[in-house]
């Protein structure tokens, strides 16, 4: 059987599989997501050597799929926890009986989508950036609602070296006011904004646990912050289409084919994936068939 090769560079080896421990890990595409096999993910809960295997292959795929898995909401949350402490969403909310744990349903009565089906990053808008997360699907339409995810490491490194020159030391702010909040009454945002201020990251974040670079901006990012210096301004019209140009063309490397992978779901299969490294994308069309899922959404200790 293969072995793959280290992916630090964002860029894994050709390889169809490998074997961590007791894992087997099926490398879906050349530069994103394996789908693992001959795992329980309900195990692994108290199994501190088989979470280990697991989290190994995160930061190694960026994005792990299992199919079914029949474990217990409280597992779910359990599970998760193990990456780290889990919270509420303030527009979504969660289940009463399992604080951190999502429903995301969708069906003939709700026809709207709103940022689910647009690269994002979860939780940018937070000073506390999201970890990952934790994805199972309840039921799902025959045919349609798969997810995408992207590489957003592989994003940064292909990107031409004027750009990556132009692009250090850049900063940009994240909002929730003008995503989720952008639907309320005024009132209603404007209190979400106080209680969620937009919040301000750097452009090329440096992950936490594998040191690689990796392009972090997404829907949620509303503009450049520190773009409009002496470098980069001539005269005042040149600040608006200058930053908002570069931020757009940034933003625009997600959906690059070549950095995807693109997951469909069957009922109790899951995902699992890094939000400090990858993109994802909820594509929207299968409306009226019904969708639900369960999430649980992982952070970091610290903000960027």
């Amino acid at each position: 059987m293969n072995q793959v090769a280290s992916t630090g560079t964002g860029a894994p080896a050709l390889v169809r599989s490998e074997v961590l421990g007791s894992i087997k890990a099926e490398q879906l595409t050349c530069s994103i997501g394996a789908q693992l096999h001959g795992v329980d993910l309900a195990d692994s809960v108290h199994d501190d050597d088989l979470f280990a295997e697991i989290k190994a292959l995160l930061l190694r795929h960026k994005v792990l799929f299992l199919r079914d898995q029949t474990f217990t909401r409280a597992e779910h949350v359990a599970f998760a926890e193990r990456f780290g402490p889990l919270r509420n969403h303030p527009v979504t909310g969660s289940d009463p009986d399992h604080p951190g744990l999502v429903h995301i349903h969708h069906g003939p009565d709700v026809k709207r989508m709103q940022y689910e089906n647009a690269f994002h990053t979860d939780g940018s808008w937070r000073e506390d950036t999201s970890m990952g997360a934790v994805l199972r699907c309840v039921e799902c339409p025959p045919v349609g609602g798969d997810t995408m995810w992207v590489n957003m490491v592989q994003a940064y490194e292909r990107l031409p070296e004027h750009i990556k020159t132009q692009i250090e030391g850049l900063r940009s702010r994240h909002s929730i006011e003008a995503s989720f909040g952008a639907v309320l009454p005024i009132e209603q945002r404007h209190k979400l904004k106080a209680q969620f201020p937009d919040a301000e990251h750097p452009v090329v974040r440096i992950h936490p646990e594998t040191g690689e670079k990796v392009l972090y901006v997404n829907s949620f990012t509303t503009h450049l912050v520190n773009f409009v210096t002496p470098d980069h301004v001539r005269f005042g019209q040149d600040y608006a289409p200058g930053a908002s140009d570069l931020l757009h063309y940034l933003i625009s490397q997600a959906r690059i084919p070549e950095y995807q992978v693109r997951w469909r779901w069957q009922p109790n299969s899951v995902a699992i994936w890094d939000n400090r490294s990858t993109q994802h994308y909820a594509v929207y069309d299968y409306w009226p068939a019904v969708r639900k899922m369960e999430r649980a959404e992982m952070f970091e200790e610290k903000s960027i």
